[in-house]
C-alpha cells in the first residue's frame, strides 16, 4: 500500500484474502499509513493484523526482496505516481518497488492499481513502460452495471477484479452475464435474477434491486 489516496481499497484485499485464506504479505508507506488514519477509521494495527506477514517499508532484507522467496504475485494497491514511476525506472529505493523489481523480474503477476486523475503525458508513459514490462495495469474503475447501491460496492467490485488478475476465484461482485455460454445477454431477465454477494465485512452484501 502506497500514499496514493484510496486506502480502503487495500483494506478490502487484505480483508478478502484473509477469508480466502491466501497467505499475504503486507508493506505499507509511510504516506500510506497517513492516508489511512485521514481516509478511514481503521488504524495502522488494524490492517496489519489481516495480513499474514508485515514488513516495515525501509526493510530491504525482507523475505519479498528476493527471487528465491516464491510467491503467486504482487498488487499495489493504491499505487502512487510516485511508485509507479519508480518501478517503471528500476528504482528500488524502498522494499515495495524493490519487491516489485523481483515480481518483475520473476516473470510473476505485478498487479498496479493506480490512484490519479487526470494523468498527464508522463503519468501515462510510466504506465506503458511497466505494461511492456509485464505488469497489470488495473484502475480502480466503477463498474455500473451491477448497479451498485453504495460506494463500498464499488470498492468490492474492484477488489473483485484485482482477485482476478491473480487467479484467485471470488464472488464479491455480480458478475456480466450467464456463467456458461448462451444466446446474448437479455438485460430484462438479469434484473429478474437476484444473486447474493459474497460475505465479508462490510455488512450484508444481498443483492436487493428487485425489491419493490
Amino acid at each position: 500500500m502506497t500514499g496514493a489516496s484510496g486506502s480502503i481499497l487495500g483494506v478490502r484485499l487484505l480483508q478478502a484474502l484473509q477469508q480466502s485464506g491466501v497467505e499475504s504479505h503486507l508493506v505499507m508507506t509511510e504516506w500510506a499509513k497517513r492516508t489511512l488514519r485521514i481516509e478511514t477509521d481503521y488504524s495502522e494495527q488494524d490492517v496489519a493484523d489481516l495480513a499474514t506477514r508485515v514488513y516495515r517499508v525501509d526493510n530491504q532484507a525482507a523475505a519479498i526482496s528476493s527471487g528465491s522467496f516464491r510467491t503467486d504475485g504482487m498488487v499495489v494497491i493504491p499505487c502512487s505516481m510516485n511508485t509507479v514511476a519508480a518501478m517503471a525506472h528500476g528504482l528500488s529505493e524502498n522494499l515495495v518497488t524493490r519487491a516489485a523489481d523481483v515480481t518483475l523480474k520473476e516473470r510473476k503477476p505485478l498487479v498496479v492499481v493506480p490512484r490519479e486523475t487526470p494523468l498527464t503525458l508522463i503519468h501515462l508513459r510510466n504506465l506503458v513502460t511497466l505494461t511492456e514490462a509485464g505488469a497489470r495495469i488495473v484502475p480502480p474503475m466503477p463498474g455500473f452495471y451491477n448497479r451498485p447501491k453504495d460506494v463500498d460496492e464499488v470498492v468490492w467490485h474492484i477488489v473483485a477484479r484485482v482477485l482476478d488478475q491473480l487467479g484467485i476465484d471470488n464472488d464479491l461482485t455480480r458478475r456480466w452475464g450467464p456463467s456458461e455460454p448462451a444466446a446474448p445477454l437479455d438485460l430484462a431477465e438479469l434484473d429478474a435474477s437476484p444473486r447474493r454477494l459474497a460475505h465479508l465485512p462490510g455488512g450484508d452484501r444481498t443483492d436487493e434491486r428487485d425489491k419493490p
